[in-house]
């Protein structure tokens, strides 16, 4: 299996642009027969085999071995490669290239095609492709950009003039910036305050009568007409 394979004609995208088709083929990211595929997927073996006779005539997946099930050849299919890239010429370029800027977006999107064709010219048969890729964010200013930009073509030419002579391999730098889409990650909760030894615990107060309570009020000397030293004095009328 190939990790990539870059589709240029438009019979091959329009084998594999289809949900049913592109359900199928994540099947066979491992050798399968078209009756597992079938089971996997709820389907009749029938309907699948049509999916993959189709996938196969496009070149998107292989047959990798027979098997004979109860007199029958069985097929045992897998998926041509991990990822299918859509070549940008299926479609063409509507207009004419402009002359672009550097610092354009139009212009990155014209490096980012030229680097998705060379990486799918390479030849994967080779015992060797040497290759880098690297990525990370940075955050400028708008007051350093022009900075950083003077920065990161000194840097540049320094790597273009140190190894640009005609000796050795010939490898193909492409250096891209662009405004990161991502979302900041959510701030982080301030951690919880330290934890001491539980407090006491107050005891609850004692229940006052139920407002059910039909009892009468207490009439002894604790009640609240009550004089010091002598009885209780009369209330007016």
């Amino acid at each position: 299996m190939r990790d990539v394979l870059y589709l240029e004609e438009i019979e091959q995208a329009e084998a594999l642009l289809k949900p049913q088709r592109v359900e199928v083929l994540r099947q066979l990211a491992e050798p399968r027969t078209c009756s597992e595929v079938a089971e996997r997927l709820g389907q009749t073996p029938q309907r699948v085999y049509y999916h993959v006779k189709r996938l196969v005539e496009a070149g998107l997946v292989d047959l990798v071995s027979e098997r004979k099930v109860r007199g029958i050849h069985e097929g045992i299919y897998q998926a041509g490669a991990r990822s299918y890239w859509l070549s940008p010429r299926l479609v063409g370029r509507i207009g004419l290239r402009k002359a672009r800027d550097e610092l354009s977006l139009g212009y990155l999107l014209d490096l980012m095609e030229e680097v998705q064709s060379d990486i799918a010219a390479l030849d994967r048969s080779a015992p060797e492709l040497p290759s880098i890729g690297l990525s990370g964010e940075i955050r400028v200013r708008p007051e350093e950009r022009q900075e950083f930009l003077n920065d990161l073509q000194t840097m540049l030419q320094g790597l273009f003039t140190r190894y640009g002579g005609a000796e050795g391999d010939a490898f193909k730098l492409a250096v891209a910036c662009y405004p990161n889409a991502a979302p900041d990650p959510p701030a982080t909760a301030d951690p919880p305050a330290a934890s001491g030894p539980p407090a006491p615990s107050t005891p609850p107060a004692p229940a006052g009568p139920s407002s059910t309570d039909a009892s009468p009020a207490p009439t002894d000397e604790t009640g609240p007409h009550r004089r010091p030293g002598g009885g209780n004095r009369p209330q007016p009328a």
